[in-house]
């Protein structure tokens, strides 16, 4: 009875000891190491990727996108259409995944896609104007109007056919912070004009903020909208 008594306390006391070193080194020691680690050899990426405009306010996530809208005409109109400030340039659509009242700055609320096939809405194999209201080529299609009407100005016109896919379609995510070169140089005259700009200073912004294929050879070139209208705020108060 004894033994019995003797080996079973053993047996809770190793596992209590095993208990308390698990614990010590795997809550408390791994992670203060893996932070340690993270913030000397990646501060930036271990802080969120923060972007900060030129007074160093940070003003949200490279890894994140924003919208760019004026302000509604009546708050408390939730189905009010928000319409883009054309003075920014503007990222990809984000709309369909549902509300978001923690971050106003942009409309998602979950990451992800609408899951609609490309062909959804198409007559034929195409998208025509009389694809049925809420499917995705009725969306494209109005999508790529309102880019065309945004971005013709008095002295440059936008052709349907220069609207790139990523203008109209939103992101797997939803969360995309980058659009394509041809996207981001489709804008530059309309910001120019609005901002009261020439179009070869904003065309260069764009240069500026183009970043190429990661290692040289992964993904497409792009630009981080955020980082282009930081930069572009900063140019306007010059």
């Amino acid at each position: 009875m004894n033994n019995t008594l003797g080996n079973t306390a053993r047996l809770i006391g190793a596992g209590l000891r095993a208990l308390l070193v698990l614990t010590l080194v795997c809550g408390v020691l791994y992670p203060l190491a893996v932070t340690g680690v993270a913030q000397v050899l990646f501060h930036d990426q271990a802080n969120g990727s923060e972007i900060r405009d030129g007074s160093g306010r940070v003003v949200g996530s490279s890894l994140i996108g924003q919208s760019y809208h004026l302000p509604k005409k009546d708050p408390n109109d939730a189905e009010e259409t928000a319409r883009p400030d054309l003075r920014w340039f503007q990222p990809r659509p984000s709309n369909g995944l549902g509300g978001n009242s923690v971050n106003t700055q942009y409309s998602l609320i979950l990451s992800g896609a609408t899951n609609r096939s490309a062909d959804n809405g198409a007559i034929n194999g195409r998208c025509t104007r009389d694809a049925a209201e809420g499917t995705l080529c009725a969306q494209v299609i109005a999508a790529k109007d309102a880019v065309v009407a945004d971005n013709s100005t008095a002295s440059h016109r936008v052709e349907p056919e220069d609207v790139p896919a990523d203008a109209v379609t939103s992101s797997g995510s939803g969360l995309d912070p980058h659009i394509s070169p041809a996207y981001a140089q489709l804008q530059v005259h309309r910001v120019a004009e609005r901002n009261k700009l020439e179009v070869k200073q904003v065309g260069r912004l764009v240069k500026d903020h183009t970043e190429g294929r990661t290692l040289g050879f992964m993904g497409e070139p792009r630009v981080d909208v955020l980082e282009l209208n930081a930069a572009l705020r900063a140019l306007t108060r010059r």
